[in-house]
């Protein structure tokens, strides 16, 4: 077990199990949905059909019996003067065709119950798995950094399916196995005596007891079976997700070992999980053979004294066997609810874990009027131990354009995380138009912000669908202009499918300068008063990188605009340009200004143009060698189709 809980907090899962009682209880609503009268009525239905199949089931042995009596000769006297010879040969026949409507009866309204109930239980997995779904985009930044997909994706999904399971063991077959258990016993006692009563008892609380003791055992095995399909899947994700830095190099066999490392776990697991199994069904059988065995040898003195029938050795039986189902129905029953809820408590720990960053109870919508967005002595720490920012404040006036410049680590996009409100500040506040960030919702402020980000990742779907992102309900000419104005509606229209085409998994068809201009089309189309731009045209060349930011520059015309840089030449035109070093502001002003300042700024700019006067002396010798002198610059897009 600590070796699991040790594996959950790596993954970033939760150690602390959610207890049952409160994961049946919160499955309840899920179950008898107030606002689905439809699905209360099947609920009811369904258990009407149950109670009527178990009272058919337990019937069905009296059929039984009385055809054997009549067939053996046990038939009383009185029963034979009665009856004329015809009746005599009808009277088997009829209970035999009894005996098999019964059993045709128990068949038919068992399935009746599980067509009646199966929108029930899947309509509480299509709610759940909403619910986490909506759940899971409610959790903080934090929260997503610290986990691993593939585990929590294998977590919610064993939970999902436990959930039907679950729903439908405990509410459809537990209550009406009681039911047919104490009919049983009571026609036990009035044919058979007390003797019988207290034989079936003695078996059924051993059988009960031997079957909790050993399930109980069991979970603890299905839990590390669990946990390591959970490591395996996780290594596996992990590993196909960096397909790439796997063959740069060279580490298929490292990636195997590791896999197979989970693999092996995972066998042991599942071979202990199984001789478990047979061990607890093994067991279940010696409890219930020797209860019967007893139960049989009882009857056979009776029908030898005389004070039972033939026919009531076979009912005897029969009831009995009926009775093995049930009880092994029980067994199932209360194996496969602990082995769900097992499988349901980690993911219900997800459901009740708090997002970090909530709305206020107060909370009103943000109000745009001028875009003006102010800083003001922010302090921000991930962890106690290492602040990123330190009384940071600073101005970006309604319309104008702030750059973030510094060295790596300084805090850069730390701020614009607190600025789309991933994280609250430690001190300070951050406001727009005089509203302190906190006090609004956060779905109105992330909707008065675009956001091109450093590393762009979109949708394994079309272009179309990336860029209309922006706005699902832009119309097409809308999407078009948008593209034009990122500069990529030319290279969309040379390929094969145009904006239909698919761009692959995380992006991953399209090159990285690709990518950033659906990112940049995609934040157009989104139209915000205020434009955030991340190391934006990073993953361009430089003659792209020109054009991309006459775009952008466009489309930052009358907004409010907070850039962060790495090249500097991006944001040399920018009204404001602010130095961060180890999370202080070191130095602000213009360009020229800070040029003349001759401090950390000055000294990033002379590197840069140093290594870009380095670059464009090796691409001119480069060229003069191959004899490929361009006249003008050539661009890089990609013209061939995607692949």
């Amino acid at each position: 077990m600590a070796e699991q809980d040790e594996f959950r907090t790596q993954t970033g899962m939760f150690s602390a199990r959610a207890g049952h009682i409160h994961v049946l209880r919160g499955l309840l609503p899920f179950v008898w949905l107030e606002e689905r009268p439809d699905l209360k009525l099947r609920v009811v239905l369904a258990f009407a059909a149950l109670i009527v199949s178990k009272i058919v089931t337990v019937a069905v042995p009296l059929a039984y019996k009385g055809a054997v009596d009549w067939l053996t000769g046990s038939a009383t006297g009185a029963q034979a003067v009665q009856l004329s010879p015809l009746s005599l040969a009808a009277v088997p026949a009829m209970l035999i065709i009894a005996y098999g409507a019964g059993r045709l009866m128990m068949v038919a309204f068992a399935q009746i119950r599980d067509v009646l109930f199966i929108k029930v239980g899947q309509n509480a997995v299509r709610a759940l798995a909403n619910r986490t779904f909506q759940q899971l985009h409610r959790l903080s930044l934090r929260f997503h950094l610290e986990r691993r997909t593939g585990g929590l994706s294998r977590v919610i999904d064993r939970g999902i399916k436990a959930v039907e399971l679950i729903i439908r063991m405990a509410i459809l077959n537990s209550i009406p196995t009681i039911i047919e258990v104490g009919l049983i016993a009571a026609m036990v006692s009035y044919y058979f005596g007390w003797e019988f009563v207290v034989i079936i008892a003695v078996t059924l609380v051993l059988y009960i007891w031997f079957t909790f003791k050993a399930s109980e055992w069991r979970l603890e095995i299905r839990r590390d079976w669990n946990a390591a399909d959970t490591e395996a899947n996780s290594k596996a994700v992990d590993s196909l997700l960096n397909y790439e830095t796997v063959k740069y190099f060279g580490n298929e066999a490292l990636e195997l070992r590791r896999f197979d490392a989970s693999m092996e776990k995972y066998e042991e697991a599942a071979v202990k999980t199984f001789y478990s199994l047979g061990v607890l069904n093994s067991g279940q059988a010696l409890i219930f053979v020797t209860g019967l065995t007893v139960c049989m040898y009882l009857a056979a003195q009776g029908v030898v004294a005389g004070t039972l029938t033939l026919g009531d050795f076979v009912m005897v039986n029969a009831l009995l066997i009926q009775l093995n189902q049930p009880l092994n129905l029980m067994g199932m029953v209360y194996r496969e609810i602990k082995q769900g809820l097992v499988d349901l408590e980690t993911m219900f720990a997800l459901l009740d874990k708090k997002p970090e960053i909530l709305d206020a109870p107060d909370a009103k919508p943000l109000k745009v009027t001028r875009g003006h967005l102010e800083f003001r002595n922010v302090s921000f720490a991930y962890d106690a131990e290492r602040p990123i920012l330190k009384d940071v404040s600073f101005d970006v006036p309604a319309g104008k354009m702030v750059a973030i410049v510094g060295p790596s680590g300084a805090g850069k996009s730390t701020i614009s995380r607190i600025l789309f409100r991933f994280y609250d500040v430690s001190d300070g506040e951050v406001l727009i138009d005089g509203q302190d960030i906190r006090d609004v919702t956060q779905a109105s402020l992330r909707a008065a912000i675009g956001m091109v980000p450093q590393d762009t990742v979109l949708f394994n779907d079309t272009i179309a669908y990336n860029i209309q992102y922006g706005d699902p309900d832009a119309s097409w000419a809308q999407v078009r202009k948008a593209a034009e104005l990122a500069q990529i509606h030319d290279f969309i229209m040379d390929l094969p499918e145009q904006y239909e085409t698919m761009v692959g998994e995380r992006g991953l068809k399209l090159s990285g300068g690709e990518k950033q201009r659906v990112a940049i089309a995609r934040t157009i189309l989104k139209a915000p008063p205020i434009l955030m731009l991340d190391e934006a045209t990073s993953a361009l060349d430089s003659y792209t990188e020109k054009e991309i930011q006459e775009s952008l520059e466009r489309v930052a015309r009358d907004r409010t605009t907070l850039v962060i840089a790495h090249r500097l030449s991006t944001v040399v035109h920018a009204d404001n340009i602010i130095v961060l070093e180890k999370g202080r502001i070191l130095e602000q002003g213009t360009h020229a200004s800070l040029l003349e300042q001759g401090g950390l700024y000055a000294g990033m700019w002379e590197r840069q143009r140093q290594a870009d006067e380095a670059r464009e002396i090796l691409a001119s010798a480069l060229d003069d060698e191959a004899g490929l002198i361009p006249e003008k610059p050539v661009s890089t897009r990609r013209t061939e189709p995607v692949k």
